[in-house]
């Protein structure tokens, strides 16, 4: 009981691992391929939340200013028109001077703050771009908690925005760089040769709001001094043409003292929302875009108000973050694709807008080809521009469909191999690496190299898109190139994770590349494995990569998977070392628990490199295994690949060899009790050894061990009976169980002639007759890449049913 506890206890663990390898030994659908996948990958279905966009509150307050100023200019174009028509038309000799004065400064004052209403707007609009402690008013809110942040952000200059503050991961000095400007940064023309500080667009914008303000107070208290005192001249009697004067003169400071108050209104509710409310920063805080937001979020706003103001006063709701981020993106101005690539990588990054952001990148293929384009910027002011552009495509290909819409733009996997900047040169006959310096030794070239491997590694999930990272020109050298890790990388306790980090997804993307199936597959595994470096670096990180079990699990898969092809097979074994780290890791006992997964990794990479390749199974023989295998069988977490493993050295029999392999025979014991005792696949791959350790036995060394396990002959054909009506059809799972059947009764059959009667009386006959009527494809193959089987058995599953046939039917 005990032991059947222990057993137990180590079964479900060690099942779930095995489950987690490579599906080399059984077949693999695409509906099986898409339940994993989809299982693997978090799932984005259900109801959404249906979180209501900060930027709602900006449009509808863009909406209220423009109703408010759309009021004020109608009232002074009514009350501008009366003046002209009515007033200075038809009263203009008979009005007291004091009121002709106090019309014609109203109507100058107002005609000029209304005409030019549109131009203050554009003035404000370019003023958008920097954020000087002096700004307008209406836009004190600045002076937040992220306003000394601002102020040395925009202190530096327009050149240098877009790289003087960053959010980056990776905070560096920056060098002075001289780059050539070809056009003006709008907030900064000096529109005179003189008083150039005065004179500047963005200080203008602040002059005309001012003067605004300072005209429509004049209008109130104009307007106010008249119509308190009513006192436009004397009306004598008879006097016709003056008796409608005071009316006219009443109605006009009437619209002009509602013109200026409206419009004070509007300016009050603006300073209400923006200083008091601080709308702006609420905005941004909601939005999560950081201390820099607040510029894409002013930006934002006000292009939300010009358009209420210029056009429909609807047109401004149209607008949101996303759209207005991928708008900027197709412009000229860094500035503008700054604010644009900043807006969507938050947006990206945050669990509350990533859906809805990607689904509109996805499906706007200029978005894309603008960010693909833009990681091909190497200029090192341009550095948050490409990292950002770099993020959101990490983002985007995570998406099976939007990674089909990346890989389809035309030069995408050219520009995503620009990101990887670090290659090997020779130095006096030794390999090492160089990081590419150009311009700036600050230059973030390693992080670089990690987005560059991400976006490439979700890239891969898909097969047409290996197939063009196999065909970009250098590309799979460069990503090899990153799977180096030498011993004072992988030993060096004070390692930083990024650097780990590098290697481990360039594993990842090589193992994704080999796993791939078809004719693609064949060719990448063709191309990888005759890159002079790729099985070398592997056996350095299997040598020194006790640190990183992961490292060491990611290069044992892909060992497994080039041992698909022969020609990578016979590299492997012939690369030194290889097979003798992979033995030690197999049978490290000393390996943590939560470890066992790299053990049976190297299991199952060792079975598929001694398979059919027989300078392999010469090489493992050499390396005086044999017996540490046998008692592998023991182990309840190796023994499914020793008994693998084992097999396939037994179907290596060379002469000189075969007295070492007659060490098998010490396995049969153990080999008989599983098979009684055991199912699914662990009875497979013990059936399947036993029809070779048998081999190497006597029919007096058979009975000898038959009796010393206490087991007949006659039991273990029961057995095999018992799994025949198990397995009536072949499944995926155990797709060789009923052609191991055969063959061990076929042996049993060839040792004792009695045990052709048993298999008589058992009715072995129609078990046989069954297998032929449904035998399939699947059993003809021992190894499969996905459903696509790769070598074909020389002796197919109906000879052996016919010799097992003609075995019953003899007579003698």
């Amino acid at each position: 009981m005990d032991k059947q506890k222990s057993t137990e206890s180590v079964h479900l663990p060690i099942d779930y691992l095995i489950s987690q390898t490579p599906a080399i030994f059984e077949p693999q659908s695409s509906i099986e391929t898409a339940a994993s996948t989809s299982s693997n990958t978090p799932s984005v279905s259900g109801p959404r939340q249906a979180n209501r966009a900060p930027e709602k509150r900006l449009t509808l307050f863009a909406l209220r200013l423009a109703v408010l100023e759309k009021a004020a200019t109608g009232l002074g174009t009514l009350g501008f028109i009366w003046a002209t028509v009515v007033l200075l038309g038809g009263f203009a000799i008979t009005i007291d001077q004091t009121d002709f004065w106090f019309i014609t400064i109203i109507l100058l004052i107002e005609g000029t703050r209304i005409f030019s209403r549109s131009h203050e707007l554009e003035w404000q609009h370019q003023s958008t771009w920097s954020l000087a402690d002096a700004g307008i008013n209406s836009f004190r809110a600045v002076k937040s908690r992220s306003h000394v942040a601002f102020r040395a952000l925009f202190r530096a200059g327009p050149t240098s925005r877009a790289v003087k503050v960053k959010e980056s991961p990776h905070p560096r000095n920056w060098k002075k760089t001289t780059t050539l400007t070809r056009t003006w940064t709008s907030s900064d023309v000096p529109l005179l040769p003189y008083g150039q500080w005065v004179f500047l667009s963005r200080n203008i914008s602040r002059l005309l709001y001012w003067l605004q303000l300072a005209s429509a107070t004049a209008c109130v208290v104009l307007s106010l001094i008249k119509l308190v005192k009513q006192n436009y001249g004397e009306i004598q009697k008879g006097d016709t043409d003056k008796r409608n004067r005071k009316s006219a003169l009443t109605i006009f400071y009437t619209l002009a003292l509602a013109e200026a108050l409206l419009f004070l209104l509007e300016k009050a509710y603006w300073e209400w929302k923006v200083m008091c409310k601080k709308i702006l920063d609420r905005v941004n805080e909601e939005c999560e875009l950081g201390p820099v937001g607040v510029v894409s979020v002013r930006r934002f706003f006000y292009d939300a108000y010009s358009k209420c103001v210029n056009g429909s006063i609807f047109d401004g709701l149209k607008m949101d973050l996303v759209s207005f981020a991928m708008e900027l993106l197709g412009s000229d101005s860094s500035d503008e694709q700054l604010i644009g690539v900043r807006i969507l990588e938050k947006f990206t990054k945050n669990p509350r807008f990533c859906e809805d952001t990607l689904q509109k990148i996805g499906i706007t293929i200029s978005v894309i080809d603008r960010l693909v384009e833009m990681l091909n910027w190497k200029d090192a002011q341009q550095e948050e521009i490409r990292r950002s552009a770099a993020e959101i495509l990490a983002k985007l290909a995570g998406k099976k469909q939007n990674s089909l819409r990346v890989a389809g733009i035309p030069g995408a996997m050219e520009s995503i191999s620009s990101l990887l900047h670090i290659h090997s040169v020779t130095n006096c006959g030794e390999i090492v690496k160089q990081e590419v310096v150009q311009d700036n030794e600050s230059y973030g070239y390693w992080g670089f190299n990690e987005l560059g491997l991400q976006i490439l590694k979700k890239l891969a999930r898909d097969h047409d898109n290996c197939a063009k990272i196999g065909n970009t020109k250098g590309l799979l050298a460069k990503i090899i190139d990153f799977t180096r890790a030498g011993e004072r990388l992988l030993k060096d306790e004070r390692v930083t994770e990024s650097q780990i980090l590098v290697v481990k997804r360039s594993l990842q993307v090589v193992k994704m590349l080999v796993s791939t199936t078809g004719s693609t597959g064949r060719q990448l595994r063709a191309e990888i494995s005759e890159v002079v470096f790729t099985i070398s670096y592997i056996r350095d990180i299997l040598r020194f990569g006790e640190r990183h079990p992961m490292l060491q699990k990611l290069g044992i898969e892909i060992l497994t998977s080039l041992a698909l092809e022969a020609d990578a097979t016979e590299r492997i074994g012939g690369t030194g070392g290889v097979l003798k780290e992979l033995l030690n890791i197999f049978f490290k006992r000393e390996m943590p628990a939560d470890q066992n997964h790299v053990r049976i990794a190297a299991g199952e990479a060792l079975a598929m490199l001694a398979f059919e390749s027989a300078n392999n199974c010469h090489r493992i023989l050499k390396l005086k295994v044999l017996e540490k295998l046998v008692d592998a069988l023991d182990d309840p977490l190796l023994r499914i690949n020793s008994a693998r493993i084992l097999r396939n050295l037994c179907s290596y029999n060379r002469p000189e060899c075969f007295q070492q392999l007659r060490g098998v025979i010490t396995a049969a014991p153990i080999v008989l009790m599983e098979i009684m005792t055991e199912e699914n696949k662990l009875q497979e791959v013990m059936v399947g050894l036993a029809a070779h350790v048998f081999k190497f036995m006597s029919s007096e060394e058979a009975s000898a061990m038959f009796k010393r396990v206490g087991i007949q002959q006659v039991d273990l054909a029961r057995t095999l009976m018992q799994i025949l009506k198990k397995y009536p059809q072949p499944l995926t799972k155990t797709p060789r169980i009923r052609r191991y059947v055969v063959e061990l009764a076929i042996w049993m059959m060839k040792d004792s002639r009695a045990n052709i009667q048993v298999f008589k009386n058992l009715t072995f006959e129609r078990e046989l007759e069954g297998i032929t009527e449904t035998t399939s494809e699947v059993e003809s193959f021992s190894i499969f890449s996905g459903a696509i089987g790769l070598s074909r058995y020389r002796i197919s599953i109906h000879s052996l049913v016919e010799t097992a046939m003609n075995l019953l039917a003899d007579d003698f």
